[in-house]
């Protein structure tokens, strides 16, 4: 998640599924217990136990995902299929298929180099909207085409594959979720045209005016809408995140590149269908200069959130806080904010927030040892919260940010809902510091215990969920 690499050597190595919570009975009886050295002073140290093993107890490890490999399978055999029948049967219109396989392979070699949000949703924008636009086309200068919907799949895979072969060989190449994915959106669109304009069905219907635009418009709506609900099955199969958040980031997505992709597909279709192949690379034009401007911005991006790590390790380099711990924070902050069901732009808020939540310990004359400011007296860490956020203001960050920062030592009924998980995050991580290798366990315990005041019991439930999966969750983003 820090976009750093991998996770930091600090971070839980594994989870640990918490015993039942303590009755009120026992929680209450302070005389009894054992006094303990945590820094946590309002929750009470508990004795600790065993894991239970994989499988077993109140939370179990996942399953492996069913749900990619099908999808594999999917679209492997359609593929096959395809490309059988397609040799069997000869090219159609093959003047017709080369022009769409050019444009094809040209959008493959464009193809994003970087890494990001896009990246994942439409590493080749220009490759997507040629298929999409040879899926959906009907006449070809005002003369009726005879391919097909085998002979589309079989252009589109064939281009694919030779326009990914030089970045197969510098090593990034496609994935297979954004291949699988278009195989299956092409068909998609393609088994909705192709077969009723070959039978005259859809000239019938739609005629070739104003109709015929609606319905393009509106098959590639739903192939958008289908492609979406498949990212996010697929999101949710791996990582066990809510599926409903991770559909509505994939649909508010699509209104960045994937609108354009969309637009540029049906223009294409529409334009040959009057115009002539000559269209397309007119048509092309638009979608590259697009990706050109969603690439620097996507480098904008990166470059201002590796400013904002940079400036939350000040906090490290000083000797306040020991190291790694603002990324640790942030990875867990995310990973909760996502099983919560936080949309990408809280997300962000939140990731900033966790960053820099210690930025305030700046203030102070003598380090907090191991940077645990719970030690500190209610007020004096709120005066901490405070400082920090004047700070963090002053970076040029959204202002949500800095609310959180500020508000991270107030009362968990009062904070907002980023406040509660970065100060769950915060404590998670220095209990877990402090108990050493047993430490997952015990913090957990800890954590639960103190939700009467301290933290919010949905904020440490979604954290047992999380780790519940295991560390690796932690540490995929989705910028």
């Amino acid at each position: 998640m820090t976009g750093h690499g991998g996770p930091d050597p600090q971070a839980p190595r594994h989870s640990a599924a918490p015993t039942p919570r303590p009755s009120a009975t026992k929680a209450t009886k302070p005389a009894h217990r054992a006094p303990t050295k945590s820094p946590h002073r309002s929750m009470p140290h508990k004795p600790r136990h065993s894991a239970p093993a994989p499988g077993k107890g109140r939370f179990r490890t996942r399953m492996p995902a069913r749900v990619p490999a099908l999808v594999y399978a999917s679209a492997a055999l359609v593929v096959l299929g395809a490309l059988g029948w397609t040799f069997w049967r000869g090219l159609d219109d093959r003047g017709t298929a080369l022009a769409f396989g050019v444009l094809i392979v040209v959008g493959e070699l464009a193809r994003w180099s970087g890494g990001g949000a896009a990246v994942d949703r439409e590493p080749a924008p220009l490759a997507t909207a040629g298929a999409l636009a040879y899926a959906l086309l009907g006449d070809n200068a005002g003369q009726p085409t005879q391919h097909g919907v085998a002979q589309v799949i079989s252009v589109a895979v064939a281009a694919g594959l030779v326009g990914c072969v030089p970045h197969v060989a510098l090593g990034r190449g496609p994935s297979l979720d954004s291949m699988a994915r278009r195989v299956l959106t092409v068909v998609f669109a393609a088994v909705c045209v192709q077969p009723l304009y070959n039978s005259g069905k859809l000239q019938e219907w739609v005629g070739s005016g104003p109709y015929h635009a609606l319905w393009v418009v509106g098959i590639l709506a739903l192939t958008a809408l289908c492609d979406a609900v498949l990212a996010a099955a697929m999101a949710h199969a791996r990582t066990g995140w809510p599926f409903g958040p991770l559909l509505r980031d994939e649909l508010r997505a699509m209104l960045g590149i994937g609108s354009a992709v969309c637009a540029t597909g049906a223009v294409m279709s529409l334009a040959v269908a009057v115009a002539g192949l000559w269209a397309l690379p007119v048509f092309s034009l638009p979608l590259l200069l697009t990706q050109l401007a969603y690439r620097r911005y996507a480098a904008v991006r990166t470059t201002y959130r590796q400013t904002i790590a940079s400036l939350a390790r000040a906090t490290e380099i000083a000797g306040y806080t020991p190291a790694g711990h603002a990324r640790r924070v942030a990875a867990i902050s995310r990973a909760v904010g996502r099983e919560l069901g936080l949309s990408e732009p809280d997300l962000t808020v939140l990731e900033y927030a966790a960053l820099m939540h210690d930025i305030g310990q700046l203030s102070l004359v003598d380090p907090v040892p191991a940077g645990a400011t719970a030690v500190l007296p209610a007020e004096e860490q709120r005066r901490i919260a405070l400082l920090g956020g004047a700070v963090v203001r002053q970076t040029g960050v959204p202002a949500e940010v800095a609310v959180v920062v500020e508000r991270q030592a107030d009362p968990y009924r009062d904070q907002p809902l980023q406040a509660r998980i970065v100060r769950a995050a915060n404590a998670y991580d220095e209990l877990v510091r402090e108990e050493g290798p047993g430490g997952p366990l015990t913090a957990l315990e800890r954590l639960r215990l103190a939700t009467g005041h301290d933290y919010a019991p949905e904020v440490v439930e979604s954290l047992v969920r999380v780790l519940s999966r295991g560390t690796s969750v932690l540490w995929q983003r989705a910028v």
